[in-house]
């Protein structure tokens, strides 16, 4: 296993979770680690990203300000804080890593690697 998703769960709306991503083999150290989530019967959708070069980190618009992403390089271990959970973020969350250059971070098809999902649920 190269990426193990974990920390998803039901709360209700204005809670808050904390997703970890741990990886492993060919997945850790890589350029890129990245959130993604899937609604049933929607397309995947960008959530957050960090890069290990430099720290930097992007957001998606739908959750800039409520979520918080970052990463353990020692643990090689991403994070995905969530605060201020809303309904429209149920959804099942997957990490994704690769050397994926910057025009490219919130499209799906550029990682290499994916986790498992892990399932969030926010009731109203």
């Amino acid at each position: 296993v190269q990426l193990q998703a974990s920390g998803g769960g039901l709360v209700q709306a204005g809670g808050y979770l904390r997703l970890s991503c741990a990886a492993s083999g060919r997945a850790a150290g890589s350029r890129v680690m990245a959130w993604f989530r899937q609604d049933t019967g929607k397309e995947r959708e960008f959530v957050a990203a960090h890069r290990w070069d430099g720290g930097y980190t992007y957001y998606s618009d739908s959750v800039k300000g409520r979520f918080t992403v970052s990463r353990d390089n020692a643990k090689n271990t991403m994070y995905l804080q969530m605060d201020s959970l809303k309904p429209e973020d149920t959804a099942d969350y997957y990490c994704a890593t690769g050397s994926v250059i910057v025009g490219r971070i919130r499209t799906p098809t550029a990682y290499a690697n994916w986790g498992q999902g892990t399932q969030v649920t926010v009731s109203s």
